[in-house]
C-alpha cells in the first residue's frame, strides 16, 4: 500500500497542492500567461483558468485567442479525464519548431467544467518556456501530468517516482 506523502508546509503567499480539493475545482485565473516555442512568444494572454486538484500542481488553459495565427494544429487522438471528459490535442507549430501533441482541449467539457470549452492547456516540458506573472514555470514531474510549479506552489507534486498509488 502506497502511503500518502507529507505535505511541504507554504509559506506566506504560497499554497500547498494538498490542500486542493478532488475532484477538482475550477477558477478563473487573471494574471500574464506566456508560452514560447522555438525562440518566440506563440500564446500571450492576461486571462485563463486553473484546474487545481489535490497533489497536482495547477493546470492553466488559455484561451483559444491567446495563441498565435496556425500555432494550433489539430493531432490526431484523444484522451479521457473523469473529471472534464474526452480531450482533443494540438500539435504547437512555430516557425522553427515543432512540438507535437504538446497541447489539449476539451471540446465540450463535463459539467462544472463547462467554462474550459476550447480553452487550451500546454504541456509546458515540450516547448521552450511557459511563464505564469514573469516567473519561468517548471513542469509537473513525470511527463504525463500538464501542471505548471511556480515558487507559489509547493509538493510533494503528483508524477514523482512511487506517487502512482497516490
Amino acid at each position: 500500500m502506497t502511503r500518502r506523502p507529507t505535505p511541504e508546509p507554504p509559506r506566506p503567499g504560497q499554497e500547498s497542492v494538498w490542500d486542493y480539493p478532488r475532484p477538482p475545482r475550477l477558477e478563473t485565473f487573471a494574471g500574464s500567461i506566456t508560452v514560447e516555442l522555438g525562440g518566440e512568444v506563440i500564446a500571450s494572454t492576461r486571462t485563463g483558468f486553473r484546474v487545481l486538484e489535490t497533489s497536482h500542481p495547477p493546470t492553466y488553459y488559455l484561451p483559444a485567442e491567446a495563441f498565435s495565427d496556425g500555432v494550433l494544429r489539430p493531432a490526431a487522438g484523444s484522451s479521457w479525464c473523469e473529471w472534464k471528459g474526452a480531450a482533443s490535442y494540438f500539435d504547437l507549430v512555430s516557425a522553427t519548431a515543432v512540438a507535437p501533441r504538446a497541447a489539449w482541449t476539451y471540446l465540450s467539457p463535463t459539467s462544472g467544467f463547462e467554462a474550459l470549452a476550447g480553452a487550451v492547456a500546454v504541456m509546458a516540458a515540450a516547448v521552450d518556456r511557459c511563464t505564469v506573472n514573469g516567473e519561468t514555470v517548471v513542469p509537473q514531474p513525470g511527463g504525463f501530468y500538464g501542471g505548471w510549479i511556480t515558487s507559489w506552489v509547493v509538493g510533494p507534486f503528483k508524477g514523482i517516482p512511487g506517487s502512482n498509488g497516490w
